[in-house]
């Protein structure tokens, strides 16, 4: 993943940076210097959209390990993800890996709303080792754009910047849920919002040893 260098200024936001317009209050929308990222056009948050979120566990799962040394509550992501719209869907797109544990964090992704899809990790000649679900998401969102008024990627990989120009040609906003620090600066120039977990890690990171709340 490419970092967002100098369109980024994070450490000194200026004094419009952090917004609480739409949506729960409780999150805050991360503001560009630069405009980037900022509500585009009259496609503002409203509670009669419907929305639908698509989370790529893998790349926040990974995100919040390197960073943080944490996880990531996924019952927050859903929560702000929704900000207080019709939620019609949230996908949770998972690799299995044979961990420890592993079906159990598949089931708890279950209980707090999500639909669960899981892909075998692929193993190469060579041992080589990959899995990821860009094909998926991007099939889904496709598939789903024209009956929403919002798609909310959870995902801070540079892939899906011609997924979100579609979307947004369908007549959908088009969020973005990631660290910023692990984003791709394509990814946040083509989203109509980028919600920085990195300016959240309170609500949305958990200790490793603690499992998130239910949603309630």
């Amino acid at each position: 993943m490419a970092g967002i260098g100098e369109k980024y200024e994070k450490s000194k936001p200026t004094p419009n940076s952090h917004s609480r317009e739409g949506g729960n209050p409780e999150y805050l929308l991360y503001r560009f210097p630069n405009g980037v990222g900022n509500d585009k056009g009259d496609k503002v948050k409203n509670p009669n959209q419907r929305v639908a979120i698509f989370v790529d566990v893998q790349n926040l799962y990974y995100s919040a390990r390197a960073l943080y040394d944490k996880k990531v509550n996924f019952g927050e992501i859903i929560k702000m993800g929704t900000a207080d719209r019709q939620l019609i869907r949230a996908i949770a797109y998972t690799i299995k890996a044979d961990l420890p544990d592993e079906q159990s964090f598949f089931d708890a992704l279950g209980k707090l709303g999500f639909d669960v899809k899981s892909k075998d990790l692929q193993t190469f000649a060579g041992g080589h080792k990959k899995g990821d679900w860009d094909v998926g998401i991007t099939v889904d969102i496709l598939k789903m754009a024209p009956k929403l008024d919002a798609i909310v990627l959870c995902s801070g990989d540079g892939d899906y910047k011609e997924l979100l120009h579609h979307a947004k040609a369908e007549g959908c906003r088009a969020e973005v849920i990631s660290f910023g620090k692990s984003t791709s600066s394509k990814l946040i120039e083509e989203a109509d919002e980028l919600t920085d977990l990195d300016l959240l890690i309170d609500k949305v990171l958990i200790d490793n040893n603690r499992p998130p709340r239910k949603r309630k």
